[in-house]
Parts: structure tokens; C-alpha cells; sequence
């Protein structure tokens, strides 16, 4: 539904399931969406030592490049759990910044796919970072219409890199 729109998105995926299902990554990458990292195994990186977030971003980065040959450029935290402190060591080591969303419509809680689109429909503004999840049915029942929604409403999709590179040549008071 995506490339019948001709829309990228940015896909934040966990290592285990980018090594069970390599070539929907693979495919993911050639349609031209972006990869994130989202963990090797979805863990609360707030609980977690150094070393133990270091290994859940660095199995998935590693799951990423074998499955599809790219390197992930940002990170969202499971759940959005990260410290300051470890927000800093993701920036440094991976050279990862941390994103979260802007507008979630607690898909996860199964509200049926009218209420998922109609809460992304009235949360979403310029520059808005939507987070939805594509492992529940009724998330996808909901994509064409909240898709069809967003861009009569004359929204442009772009990746999360996409997003940073233009708000960093915005103006500081936009």
C-alpha cells in the first residue's frame, strides 16, 4: 500500500525478526524505505548496563547489514525507555540519535483499525513522527484510509532521516 502511494517510511525493526525474515528487510530496503534500529530483542534499554545496550544495538545493527547490506541510522528505544545517559552512548558509539514519535495511536492496545486511524488522523501536524505498529491486522486495516487521509490533507511522507536533514536547515524559529 505503501509504493501504491509512492511513500517512504521508516521501518524500526528488531534483530531477531530481521534474522527470521531477512528478505522482508531486503525488500523493505529496495522499495526505498529506511531501516531503524529498534533492538535485538525489544528489551527496556532503561533497565539494562552499558554492555547490555551496546549488545542489543549492535546485534541489530549486525542483523541489518547481513540481511539487507545498509546500516541503520537512527534508534528507537523500546517502548521509548532510554536514559539521558544512554541516549548520549547510542550518539557516541553508533552515532545513533534516539527517536521517538509524536503521534501514537496505542495500536497496541487493539482499539480497531477506525479508532488507530482516526487518532493518527487528528493527532498528525507538520512534522509529525507517526508510530504505528505493522505486526497487528488491524494497524494495516487501517493504513489506506489513514494514508489516503494524510495525504489529501496535502501531507508529504519522507524517512526519519529525511525529517532531520530538513529540520536542520529550518529556521530556528519554524
Amino acid at each position: 500500500m505503501l509504493r501504491a502511494r509512492n511513500i517512504k517510511a521508516t521501518f524500526y525493526v528488531i534483530g531477531q525478526s530481521v534474522d527470521l525474515y531477512p528478505q522482508i528487510v531486503r525488500r523493505t530496503v529496495m522499495e526505498g524505505h529506511e531501516i531503524g534500529n529498534h533492538t535485538h530483542t525489544h528489551r527496556l534499554l532503561s533497565k539494562l548496563s552499558d554492555p547490555e545496550v551496546r549488545s542489543e544495538l549492535g546485534r541489530c545493527r549486525d542483523a541489518i547489514g547481513r540481511a539487507a547490506g545498509v546500516q541503520p541510522r537512527t534508534m528507537r528505544p523500546p517502548y521509548g525507555g532510554l536514559n539521558q545517559r544512554q541516549r548520549q552512548m547510542a550518539h557516541a558509539e553508533f552515532g545513533y540519535p534516539t527517536i521517538l514519535w509524536s503521534v501514537d495511536p496505542l495500536d497496541w492496545r487493539r482499539p480497531g483499525p477506525s479508532v488507530v486511524a482516526s487518532r493518527i488522523l487528528s493527532g498528525t501536524n507538520a512534522g509529525a513522527i507517526v508510530l504505528a505498529h505493522d505486526l497487528h491486522a488491524q494497524t494495516i486495516d487501517a493504513m489506506p484510509a489513514t494514508l489516503d487521509g494524510l495525504l489529501n490533507r496535502g501531507f508529504q511522507f519522507v524517512t526519519v532521516s529525511q525529517l532531520l536533514a530538513m529540520q536542520a536547515v529550518a529556521p530556528s524559529n519554524s
